[in-house]
């Protein structure tokens, strides 16, 4: 997700001992789509709802954070918007924050996450 100045948002998520970084993402709830899904993620995440997709940046496989037994699939697009105020709604993503695209791969925590944004990063 970009904004108009270019920066990227990322998002937090606490774990019981530790807090993790990463690009927006989630679950794809039951009869719901992985673009319904980003959609509501944003939302929740960050409080943005003014979204407009650019692309469908595929998908990748990684351990879950919390349990790294478990691998999930996490599939991805690139979303613009002109909002700037950013206010989570997800008591379990508290925090949001505008980073410099040069920023982003040293503040994300999975190392399959920073791997992914290296792969896309030319696209912002």
């Amino acid at each position: 997700m970009l904004n108009s100045r270019g920066e990227v948002l990322v998002v937090s998520q606490v774990f019981p001992n530790f807090i993790s970084w990463s690009l927006p993402k989630g679950h794809i709830n039951e009869n719901e789509d992985a673009l319904s899904a980003a959609k509501r993620e944003i939302k929740e995440e960050s409080g943005i709802v003014d979204l407009e997709m650019i692309k469908d940046l595929g998908s990748y496989e990684r351990p879950r954070l919390d349990d790294p037994t478990e691998i999930k699939t996490i599939h991805m697009f690139l979303f613009k918007t002109n909002e700037f105020g950013l206010k989570p709604l997800d008591l379990e993503n508290p925090e949001a924050k505008w980073v410099n695209k040069n920023e982003v791969e040293k503040i994300l925590t999975a190392e399959k996450d920073k791997e992914f944004f290296r792969n896309i990063e030319n696209l912002f």
